[in-house]
This record gives C-alpha cells, structure tokens and sequence, in this order.
C-alpha cells in the first residue's frame, strides 16, 4: 500500500462536518518522511507528558524570537542539549520539511543555518512526534520450523538489532517486514491518538470557555502538512488550506478567520478513520485476491518469477529487492517518483544514477550500492559488509556491521544503533549526469563533512522494543577513517550510464590531500609498471607464465576487495 490509492467516491452524501463532495474524492495520508528520517535517539528530545512540557516551552521560544523562529544557541539553553545536538535537531528538521519555500531548505553551511533558524512551530511538531515507536517487524508464521533450520543468532547479530541483516537473510522475504500499508495504518493510528495535542500546540488562545478558548488560523493550521496531506492516485499533494471546508478558497490578501480548534480536531478524526477504513478494505482485497506482480507486498520468490521488477507509484517511493548475485541498474528516467528503498539484496552491485529526495537501504550484504544525488536524506539500516557510495545532504547509519562509507555529505553522517566496524572515506566515483542531479536536487560538492560522524544512541527509543536499564545513555559506536592507503577510486561503467548528455568527466567533491596524494601515488605507479611491462624483453614462455602470476593476483584482488561483484555487470553484455 502506498500513497498513491485511488478514493471511492461515497454513495451517500457526506454528513455536515464532513469536506465538500470535490474535497471528498481524496484521501488524508501521514507522511511518512518525519517518520522515517525526522526521528532522533536524543532521550532529552522525547517528551511523555503529552503537551505539559512542550506548551512551556512553546510560551518560552516564542518569547525568545521576534520572527517565530530560533536558532540553535537559543535551542541549546531551552531544551538544555549541546549545542551540536541542537544543530543536529535544527539540521534534521530541514531534510523533512514539507514547505520547499522555507529558507531553511536552501541553507547548507553551519552559521547560515544558524542565522535562518528554525520555525517554532515546525519543532514543535518535530519534539512531539520524537514519541512515536516504529513498527516492529513481522513474525514468521512457521517460527518454529525457521528456528529449527537457520539458528537465531550469528557472530553478527546484536541482541539490540530489531531484525539483524542475516535474519533477514534466513526470511529471504520483504513479507516479514511492514508492509507500506502497515506501516501507513500504524502512522494513521498514532496521528488519531495525538493530532489532538499537537492541534493544541499550533492554536492561539482565547478568552472564553474552555474547548472553545483555543483557535487555529491558516497559518498554523497549515504546519499540519508536516505530518500528512491529502491527495489521490495520480494527483499532486494538495495544500492543507485548501481541502479543509473551513479555509478552502479564502484570499491570500485576505485570509479567513481563525476557526476553533475542536472544529478542525472533528474534521481531521473524521477523515483519519475515513483512510484507516480504505486501506484497511485494500488490504483484505488484496490479501483474498490473487497475487501479482505488481504488488509492493510480493514475496520474494514471486517476486523473482516476474523478474524482480521495482514496484513504484506516484507517490510511494520505488522498491529494489531481492536481489542476489546481479548487477542492477536504475536510471531517473526509469523512476516515477523521488524516494527509493534498497531492501534484502546480497552479494550484487545496485546501481541508482538519478537524482532523489529521499533513499533507504535496508537489510543488504556483501554488496556494493551506488545511490546518485540525495538532496534530503538517506538511512542505511540493518546492513553487514556492504560498499555504499553517496552524494547526499545527509546520511544516518543504523545497526550496520564492516560497512564501508565513500561520502560526499553536505551534514555530519549520524550513527545510532548496534554498530561494528563502519569505515568512511571520501566520495570516490562519478557518472557523467553526477553534477546536473546534484545542482537538482540540492547537493552541494564545496562542503564535505564524511570525516565529522556524529554517534548517538546505542539504542533507538523509537523501535517498540524492550531494552536493559541504563543502556539508552551508552553512545554508539562511531566510523573509523579509511587508511588513504586504502583508498580506490570506483569506476562505472560507461555502459550503464544514460545516453542523455552530461558534464561531469571527474569526482566533483575535492580529497583531502592524504587521500589526494595517495590517489596521485598509485597512479604514478601504474603507469611506472605498465612501462616496465612494456620494456622489458621476454621469452614467449616467460611472458605467458608472467600473465598467469599478473592474472592470479588481479584475481585474488578482485575477490579481497569486493570488487568481483562489478563484474556482474558484464553477465548482461
């Protein structure tokens, strides 16, 4: 299930408080970016008392700021954090606001984001959803029998990972993790129990009895756009003012009146449970139907019968999955939408040269995975031995083991969770439409922050597990620079790259001089050897028993490194 259902037009005509008959043919959806990337493992940003502490703090931001917005000093002494904690928050805000007109989204280096601040009532918003608990994976139906052929813990699984990379191996199937319906139902459920409170925390007060004392204007109402829209299949997002009865239509010059926050808190209840009811119906049509392809919930052995195709919709993002012993390549032209989900693919090379807002690479191993240009954020979760090469705002690492990291991040790369053995480097490739898509969606190639990790929790206080007392405060563990001895430059295929024409012919972001020099070294070399090769007079027996020593040990580098997977790419030619 994605964003992108289709309404059913009701048969009756629509009680009061429900939207007009055109309002009626849409659908009110979470976002599910918040969810996904604007959550933070920082205890002192998680709030348990409903809205008691965040009014407070409401009343005490506000009167610190004379624009409604703050920056990350004052942040810093109201909520009593580090100031790099502060940044951090004010820093994930800007990857998931849902207003690309706010300053915020353009800012990049630290003092001028600093200097725009963050608005008042988007962090409220943010602070109050740091309470919600993540979806936990699903069980087997058989347990037992999974129990009895695959043992449930490896030198590799941690006793914190919700689902470690070889569990999901031993699952082999995207089935037992939520489904995009799942997890939409368990956001809408969560938005029904609190959309009450956060309502409280956008709306104004006034004089008079007590569920009428507090009003909501356009303005703040339009702050719920943060956490959901409303839209159909095929259809563009609409602005929140303009579905809801009450502000729809009314003048920019002239906006409407502010209208009490218990009308507008029955308005959106009404159309939550609306949507838990259509996507509740989608799910039983398709679980009592008959399988396709085309589901984003097939199993993965259906799913290599028809080829392993990427699901997609308009709205939800993209699916790679499943994919074992291959090279697979994604073009932008092959994409719908501007989100991508990497999940349970093994010992490939995954090739994503487009431009996207947002990625997620979940459950992967011994594979090497190139995202292109991410402008928002990326999270690489639950994975063990894999390569990844990003251009991206931001990165957030995730219960991961001997991964290896070549960024070109414009924010500090953050580590949460059960790590082991994480490396980082420098960016180290290019394709030739790299730059276009990095200018499209906002990555910058000036600044680059791969080496400045941020560890945080070695628990995640959103997953809906139980943890050992104390643990929340134990730091993860963070990356370890790459030896610039170590360092290689990865080379794509001209074969795999678009046939529309692009500027780039070099890695865009600058490296550092050690891994600049190491770089410079190793290529001095290699033509010093070719020379020699080619000077050097042999007999025909000699230089054939020269090729096989060359060849064993090109051979034995390729499966050292990794780099055996590349190959894959030729399997297609």
């Amino acid at each position: 299930m994605t964003d992108s259902t289709t309404a059913e037009q009701p048969s009756e005509p629509p009680p009061p408080s429900t939207p007009t008959s055109a309002a009626a043919a849409y659908h009110l959806y979470p976002r599910r970016e918040p969810f996904e990337h604007g959550l933070l493992p920082i205890p002192k940003l998680i709030f348990t008392d409903g809205t008691q502490t965040l009014s407070h703090l409401k009343s005490t931001l506000l009167s610190s700021s004379s624009n409604q917005r703050v920056n990350s000093e004052t942040l810093a002494r109201v909520l009593q954090i580090p100031i790099g904690h502060a940044r951090l928050l004010i820093e994930t805000i800007s990857s998931v606001l849902h207003d690309d007109s706010d300053p915020l989204v353009k800012a990049y280096a630290p003092d001028e984001i600093d200097e725009i601040g963050v608005n008042v009532f988007d962090l409220l918003v943010v602070l109050y959803i740091q309470s919600y608990k993540r979806l936990l994976p699903k069980g087997h139906k058989d347990s037992a029998a999974v129990a009895d052929v695959w043992p449930s813990s490896s030198a590799f699984d941690g006793f914190l990972s919700a689902l470690s990379p070889l569990q999901l191996v031993r699952s082999n199937s995207r089935k037992f993790m939520p489904s995009q319906a799942d997890e939409q139902a368990h956001q809408l459920s969560y938005l029904q129990r609190h959309i009450g409170n956060i309502l409280s925390l956008l709306a104004d007060s006034t004089e008079g009895e007590a569920d009428e004392s507090l009003v909501l204007s356009m303005d703040k109402f339009e702050h719920l756009g943060f956490l959901i829209y409303f839209a159909e299949k095929g259809s563009a997002k609409i602005p929140m003012s303009q579905i809801a009865p009450f502000f729809a239509n009314s003048d920019p010059d002239m906006p409407a009146a502010p209208v009490p926050a218990s009308q507008v808190l029955d308005w959106l209840l009404e159309n939550i449970s609306s949507t838990m009811e259509y996507i509740a119906d989608r799910v039983s049509q398709k679980e009592n139907g008959p399988s396709t392809s085309s589901d984003q919930d097939v199993q993965m052995g259906d799913a290599a019968a028809s080829s392993l195709k990427p699901s997609s919709s308009a709205k939800g993002p993209s699916f790679i999955e499943g994919i074992s012993k291959s090279s697979y390549v994604k073009q932008a032209s092959d994409l719908k939408g501007a989100s991508i989900k990497v999940v349970n693919c093994h010992e490939s090379v995954i090739y994503v040269l487009a431009p996207l807002n947002y990625a997620t690479v979940y459950g992967c191993s011994d594979a090497t995975i190139v995202i292109g240009a991410v402008g928002k954020a990326i999270r690489v979760e639950h994975c063990e031995r894999v390569h990844l090469i990003t251009a991206a705002r931001r990165i957030c690492i995730a219960n991961c083991r001997e991964c290896l990291f070549f960024l070109g991040v414009n924010q500090q790369p953050i580590i949460v969770g059960d790590n082991h053995k994480l490396q980082v480097a420098p960016y180290n490739t290019f394709y030739k439409q790299l730059e276009e898509h990095m200018n499209q969606v906002g990555v910058v190639p000036n600044i680059n922050r791969w080496d400045e990790p941020v560890a945080l929790g070695l628990v995640d206080p959103h997953d809906s597990l139980s943890h050992p007392a104390g643990v929340s405060d134990v730091q993860a563990e963070s990356a370890a620079r790459l030896d610039p001895d170590h360092y290689t430059d990865f080379v794509i295929p001209n074969w795999l790259e678009s046939e529309q024409a692009g500027s780039t012919k070099d890695n865009p972001f600058p490296l550092p001089d050690a891994y600049l020099a190491s770089q410079q070294k190793k290529t001095k070399s290699l033509g010093e050897v070719k020379q020699v090769l080619k000077d050097t007079q042999l007999e025909e027996s000699r230089k054939r028993e020269l090729s096989s020593a060359l060849h064993a040990c090109f051979k034995d580098w390729l499966y050292a490194s990794g780099n055996i997977r590349q190959l894959y790419c030729l399997q297609g030619e």
